[in-house]
């Protein structure tokens, strides 16, 4: 092992060390699996010292500024108190003037809203490109999860209650309460957002049956996430599943001593984001380094609060009960190591509306890793329910070559 890599291990052992004053076995187990983990991402950086690598970081994020595009704000309030921060990008005049057209003189009721709800430990910021590709050609809702993005702390979990999947499917009713009190609905959601979007089906079914003319679920699951691997050995997973609720409500029970142990080891966590965020090798740096921060923005105690929620959900009745008629979109990327492309496959299966779409090379954050399939593919689900024209002109929007939409 090099001099490098040695350091890289020493600096996560420490981090170990101090989280094992943090959860006793757990602190300890967490130590290993970062120290071990820290060996096999450090090869990339055997040759760049730790002041280049920050600098890197500074440069990219000036570079790339993903997550830069912000719409009309606004708050709605869940049924617990908790304030849920959206935000509105509103049909331009010209695309509402052809909407108007295209009716024929025809009484035009309210314009289709598309809400986008996003995954655990990210922000309304993770859907940049599409958002960039679909900014005025139709209504978008952008909204934060709670204790996520811009969003309130769940006051309901702020007094001991546990985060549920179904506490965010009510949530996703009160943004829609809120910012589309009528008209259709067109819903998207990646992995956590999808499960949302299942929950609010399960509770609210008279409302996707009579306004929801479209859905895509983008790396997501109706259930058995317990069933998941993450890519390690049956051994491996085995060990991770039984320490990992205690590590996490050790380390969320120490938020302070958490969040300066990952700032110390942010190069180790960078290469932990990156393998199970992406399916490719070439990814674009900045667009990593985006990602990096939307997960490195969600604190420690929020992360534990949320996990055992995924564990207890199971919606693959009321998938298939509630969306089996509208048109869906169905997409994974065939290397994702959170919600494996199989887990899509049962969803597809369910739906008989539904078209799968498979991503090459991509892993759990394809609408980041390949934004220009993922917007193809959520572009043909628009214009297959009406929501846009048929030769809706994105373009070269959305993509890596454009950051800044």
């Amino acid at each position: 092992m090099s001099e490098s890599t040695s350091a890289e291990v020493v600096e996560a052992v420490v981090a170990g060390a101090n989280w094992r004053r943090a959860g006793g076995f757990a602190g300890a187990a967490i130590g290993v699996l970062a120290a071990g983990a820290a060996a096999g991402v450090a090869v990339e950086r055997l040759t760049v010292g730790r002041g280049m690598r920050k600098k890197a970081r500074l440069a990219l994020d000036a570079s790339g500024p993903y997550g830069a595009l912000r719409g009309t704000p606004g708050r709605a309030l869940a049924d617990d108190g908790t304030k849920i921060y959206y935000e509105v990008d509103e049909l331009e005049p010209e695309a509402a003037g052809a909407r108007k057209r295209r009716l024929f003189g025809r009484r035009a009721g309210p314009p289709v809203t598309v809400v986008f709800s996003h995954g655990y430990c990210l922000s309304q910021d993770s859907w940049h490109f599409q958002r960039a590709a679909l900014r005025g050609i139709v209504r978008t809702v952008h909204w934060d999860q709670r204790s996520h993005g811009r969003s309130q702390r769940g006051r309901a979990q702020g007094d001991g209650v546990p985060v549920t999947i179904d506490q965010l499917g009510r949530d996703l009713k009160a943004v829609i309460d809120e910012v589309a009190p009528e008209g259709p609905l067109v819903l998207v959601g990646h992995s956590m957002g999808g499960m949302t979007m299942m929950a609010l089906g399960d509770q609210f079914p008279e409302l996707v049956r009579d306004r929801v003319v479209g859905a895509a679920f983008i790396g997501t699951s109706c259930g058995r996430l317990g069933e998941v691997s993450f890519g390690l050995p049956v051994a491996g997973v085995n060990a991770v599943r039984r320490v990992l609720p205690g590590v996490l409500r050790a380390l969320g029970s120490q938020t302070d001593l958490v969040e300066r142990g990952r700032r110390a080891t942010a190069d180790l966590f960078a290469g932990l984001i990156k393998r199970y965020s992406f399916g490719s090798t070439d990814v674009d740096p900045a667009v990593a380094r985006f990602a990096e921060r939307l997960i490195e923005g969600t604190p420690i105690d929020v992360v534990a609060e949320f996990y055992p929620a995924f564990s207890d959900h199971d919606k693959a009745d009321a998938l298939a009960a509630v969306f089996a008629e509208v048109p869906a979109l169905v997409l994974t990327g065939d290397g994702d190591l959170v919600t494996p492309s199989a887990h899509s496959e049962v969803i597809a299966a369910l739906l008989p509306e539904a078209e799968l779409v498979i991503v090459p090379d991509s892993g759990h954050l394809a609408m980041l890793e390949h934004p220009e399939a993922v917007t193809a593919a959520l572009t043909g689900l628009l214009a297959r329910v009406g929501a846009v024209p048929a030769d809706a002109n994105v373009g070269a929007h959305g993509t890596t070559a454009h950051p800044g939409g």
